[in-house]
């Protein structure tokens, strides 16, 4: 039976701007913010402003210590997100944390292991699913079949780069993975959950720094061919969305069915509709817009409930792992591109 106290939660790790969706979205869902902490004061002073009825903790142990917290998020430095999940779920709590949720297979392996040894929940926030209305409602069609059977899911996922705001961790590739495994994981996600495949494979992927040789640890460019057994998938990743665009990058979502297709325009309708979360779905009959902002967004619900009653209803571990997993091998595999002349 559901508690009726609310889920009670708190951040630790606080330096990738997610951090604010993340708690958005289970402050929506009900759940109490109790307390959060990081190591760089102007972080941890930015966070309390936006959210005062929470407490500024000591320390990380502080929360991890408290047996009142069930839930810890996290959007720490990319290479710190597994190893604080893997102490969360060694002190008993349930665990978010922005993607990636692991840059090495080393990483991937120990949070499978503490996983299955405590039965905690690691979950990795796909945010360009879980927080993008027209993501959520091109899978309600594609589970209505509104398209037929999906054959081939193709992702655009370009990024304004806007250096200046970056902290230098963005221009090293020990702590952030590279791009397949930052950016990419998002994608590997959504190419599993709308073809429904539950195992898969990287054909080919590629990856370089074609722009930016100021910075020779960063990539800017990536993209992988992906093989499943529901389906294939096709993603790019770039950092080369120009300033006129006004907004952070044109994502776009291309879902190919056998008796349609689907077009998620998540964040901006260029030369067209105002706002984002468009989403374009032609059949056998017509064409139509769904305008999609007033679609629910389901992932902090669900993982509130699947905390409360040990379900996997907001994403299976084996689909969260086999998603990072991707990345990993598509990064690991890829050819490695030279500046472009």
């Amino acid at each position: 039976m559901a508690s009726e106290q609310p889920l009670r939660f708190a951040a630790i790790g606080l330096n990738h701007g997610h951090i604010y969706g993340q708690t958005d979205i289970l402050l929506d869902a009900g759940a109490q913010l109790v307390s959060y902490y990081a190591v760089e004061p102007e972080l941890a002073s930015a966070y309390g402003k936006v959210y005062p009825q929470a407490a500024c903790a000591a320390s990380a142990e502080e929360i991890l210590e408290d047996p009142s917290i069930e839930l810890v998020i996290n959007a720490g430095i990319p290479c710190e997100r597994a190893p604080l999940g893997i102490r969360a779920m060694e002190h008993g709590k349930d665990y978010m944390t922005d993607k990636p949720g692991m840059t090495t297979f080393a990483q991937l392996d120990e949070v499978r292991r503490v996983h299955a040894e405590t039965g905690r929940i690691y979950s990795v926030d796909f945010s360009e699913r879980f927080h993008v209305r027209a993501a959520v409602k091109a899978g309600e069609l594609v589970q209505d079949g509104a398209i037929g059977k999906v054959l081939q899911v193709v992702i655009l996922a370009p990024h304004h780069r806007r250096f200046s705001t970056r902290p230098a961790w963005y221009f090293e590739r020990e702590k952030y993975g590279g791009i397949l495994v930052d950016i990419g994981s998002h994608q590997f996600d959504q190419v599993l959950f709308y073809t429904g495949s539950d195992s898969a494979e990287i054909v080919a992927s590629q990856i370089g720094n074609l722009h930016h040789p100021e910075y020779p640890e960063f990539e800017d460019f990536g993209d992988a061919l992906v093989r499943g057994n529901g389906g294939l998938g096709y993603v790019r990743l770039d950092w080369f969305t120009p300033d006129g665009l006004g907004t952070w990058g044109d994502g776009r979502l291309f879902i190919l069915g056998t008796n349609g297709y689907i077009e998620a325009r998540k964040y901006c309708d260029i030369a067209g509709r105002p706002g984002g979360d468009h989403l374009f779905v032609v059949d056998g009959e017509r064409t139509q817009h769904i305008d999609c902002r007033d679609v629910a967004l389901t992932y902090g619900r669900r993982l509130i409930e699947d905390i409360r009653n040990r379900t996997e209803t907001a994403m299976t571990h084996a689909h969260c792992f086999l998603a990072s997993e991707l990345a990993l091998q598509a990064e690991a595999k890829a050819a490695r591109l030279g500046h472009l002349r």
